[in-house]
């Protein structure tokens, strides 16, 4: 077993590899970049070492860099994560070279893999079903669309070096996919260094099932269960789970040897996952399966394989990198109940899931349990959320005998999640498990934009309760003036609790949500006890509090929720109560005024990012939903349309500038006559 690795990665999964590490009482060497020097990787490994700036590429990839670095801290092997390095051949040949062990598979087998079409055409040779498409090396714009015409549309176009969701386009019809192609070519650019793609048929109701498989140095290779990633949007995984509802005990063992069998091929060694897409009937069960690719790495979802299996794969990767053999073969490895994980993204649904940046005011997770909740995260509160990596904040999993009680134990534990500062996907993920086609394991890729009335509302609902949870941090807060004033103790005279010697006192509260007034009337008699009015509706109403959560009685009902004040901005309130997030506006009552930002005719970014396209000039007559500029955020790209219609006066950024969210990119020339 090794001494000391270097962590050649950031974020979750390099504090998830030195958590492991620490366990077998390894020592770690973490690399960081500008934006990660006070990281919460840097704090998890033994040593940290500068790597570069901020963008990957000035650092994250900077492969020979590394190396130096590796071999001067006196490490003997280096562990990719996933992402940045991990399925690159060249690199780890250069591993091995400089005579350090790239804890993953050889050289030969990652470039064998990780060429879409290269793929494909081993597991033809290997007799594995493949879906309807083009994988060659020819790729003209003509030929290419010739051969879309061939298959039939809809088609799905995919950067053979890809991964991740980048570089992938779904083609309705001819007449869309040139502008298409261009776009998935230059994200496949971008994203890859290689702008190479494949053409294949899009199925109409596809699930993706996967398989864990893994591969010692003395020839041992063997498969650890499947994992349904059906959960997606714009191709990337959201929700999976372990192992896949609703496959027959038949087509499982099926797609296991076939993914030892892919493994086998390429003579693999390590951790590995073999994709599959399997056509789904209307109630979501599977029928034939396809290959799809695989994965030459650990994979994001491996949490839940190591939750049903009871197996650590990181262990398992570094033992099977120094040379030992599998810690189990295929009819040791015992599979008990049910695991599901959430990522938990800084992202906005409700406006096509663009990712947003900022600090991390709070961050509130569920307390962990041994193998029932688990938390992997790479950042706490007071981080920063950057343009430059995956806005991924934490993944949540948890564990139970069935699906059904792992369903019920996410449901919990999404509801204790609370952040602060940027937008998330938490209320998100907390109504996908409770949309009916996810609740009985009506599964495939489409399920989200099925169902995106359902999932992707924004939650606008009013009750007297929710103004009760508002009103009771106000008043919690008034009341907690101070418990000193310099060196002499508050007094009664200092409490803004209502109390009065004869008399009562009533107070009006406005609150707003998505700009809209509601109005509160309370009657306070002594601290915590009044009667409070809203929409005609009149409770007694008091309440206790712990820190951020709130207990509050209404007419003798109880409930529960918390409230978390907006350290940057203090009279806005965030709700956390019952999975949902509401961000309220407090207006003081002395101040008679509310007014409503505006950008009429303004076209403002919607996130941070680069503009790589331009497709209008000033002067150009525009209609609402015309393309406009295509800015590119965390590696994606993003169609900016037009909100109006008008004429474009004024474009205030090039093509290759940086923008920051809320910058006004185009303005518009009045309309009126």
């Amino acid at each position: 077993m090794f001494n000391k690795i270097l962590i050649a990665n950031r974020g979750e999964i390099a504090c998830r590899i030195a958590k492991t590490c620490r366990r077998l009482g390894i020592k770690t060497v973490a690399v960081y970049s500008d934006a990660d020097a006070d990281a919460l990787h840097v704090q998890a490994c033994d040593e940290a070492f500068y790597i570069g700036g901020s963008a990957p590429k000035e650092s994250y990839l900077l492969g020979e860099k590394i190396i130096q670095i590796a071999i001067a801290s006196g490490a003997q092997a280096i562990h990719p994560g996933y992402g940045f390095l991990s399925e690159n051949a060249d690199f780890a040949e250069a591993c091995q070279n400089a005579g350090l062990v790239f804890i993953g598979p050889l050289a030969q087998s990652i470039r064998a893999m990780g060429s879409k079409s290269a793929a494909k055409t081993l597991m033809e040779n290997a007799q594995v079903p493949l879906v309807p498409g083009y994988h060659g090396d020819e790729q003209d714009p003509d030929f290419l669309k010739a051969k879309a015409d061939e298959i039939g549309y809809p088609v799905l176009l995919k950067a053979s070096a890809g991964g991740g969701g980048k570089g992938m386009r779904i083609v309705q019809d001819a007449a869309s996919f040139i502008d298409a192609l261009d776009s998935c070519k230059r994200e496949a650019q971008n994203s890859f260094g290689d702008q190479k793609v494949l053409v294949e048929k899009y199925l109409g109701r596809p699930r993706h099932i996967e398989i864990q498989v893994f591969a010692d140095k003395l020839g041992n290779c063997v498969y650890l269960f499947d994992r349904d990633c059906s959960v997606q949007r714009r191709h990337q995984k959201v929700l999976e789970e372990a192992p896949a509802p609703k496959v027959s005990p038949e087509i499982k063992r099926a797609m296991g040897e076939a993914a030892v069998n892919a493994a086998k091929a390429v003579a693999y060694e390590g951790a590995g996952t073999v994709e599959f897409i399997a056509e789904a009937d209307q109630e979501g069960n599977a029928g034939h399966f396809f290959f799809m690719e695989m994965n030459t790495r650990l994979q994001v979802e491996h949490p839940v394989t190591e939750m049903v299996s009871g197996q650590d794969l990181v262990e398992w990767q570094l033992r099977v990198a120094s040379g030992e053999r599998l810690p189990l073969l295929q009819d040791q490895i015992q599979l008990n109940g049910h695991a599901i994980e959430a990522r938990i993204y800084a992202e906005n649904p409700e406006n096509q899931f663009l990712p947003s940046t900022g600090k991390l005011l709070a961050l509130e997770m569920p307390e962990e349990v041994q193998h029932e909740v688990r938390i992997d995260t790479g950042v706490r509160a007071g981080d920063v959320i950057s343009p430059y990596y995956d806005p991924m904040i934490a993944k949540l999993i948890v564990w139970g005998q069935n699906r059904e009680t792992a369903v019920s134990k996410m449901r919990v534990a999404l509801e204790q999640v609370r952040i602060v500062g940027l937008s998330t996907n938490v209320a998100f993920l907390g109504r996908l498990l409770r949309c009916e086609p996810f609740c009985s394991a009506n599964l495939d890729t489409g399920l989200i934009g099925r169902d995106e009335e359902f999932l992707l509302h924004k939650d606008t609902q009013v009750d007297i309760e929710s103004l009760a949870f508002l009103l009771a941090c106000r008043l919690n807060e008034e009341v907690n003036v101070a418990s000193y004033v310099g060196s002499e103790m508050a007094s009664p005279w200092r409490l803004q609790d209502g109390w009065r010697m004869n008399g009562v006192l009533l107070r009006e509260f406005a609150f707003f949500l998505e700009g809209q007034p509601s109005q509160a009337h309370i009657v306070q008699y002594c601290y915590q006890t009044q009667i409070l009015s809203f929409a005609g509706k009149t409770v007694h109403f008091s309440y206790r509090n712990d820190g951020t959560s709130f207990y509050i009685t209404i007419d003798g009902h109880k409930h529960s929720a918390g409230v978390i004040k907006n350290t940057s901005n203090p009279v806005i309130l965030h709700l956390f109560r019952n999975g949902r997030h509401q961000i309220w506006n407090y207006q003081d009552p002395l101040e008679h005024s509310h007014v409503e930002e505006g950008a009429s005719g303004k076209l403002t970014a919607p996130m941070p990012g680069k503009v790589i396209s331009i497709q209008i000039k000033v002067g150009d007559k525009v209609k609402v939903g015309d393309p406009l500029i295509v800015v590119e955020a965390m590696k994606m790209e993003h169609t900016i349309t037009a909100p109006i219609d008008g004429e474009v006066g004024e474009i205030n950024y090039a093509q290759g500038d940086q923008v920051n969210e809320g910058d006004q990119l185009i303005i518009f020339k009045s309309t009126d006559a």
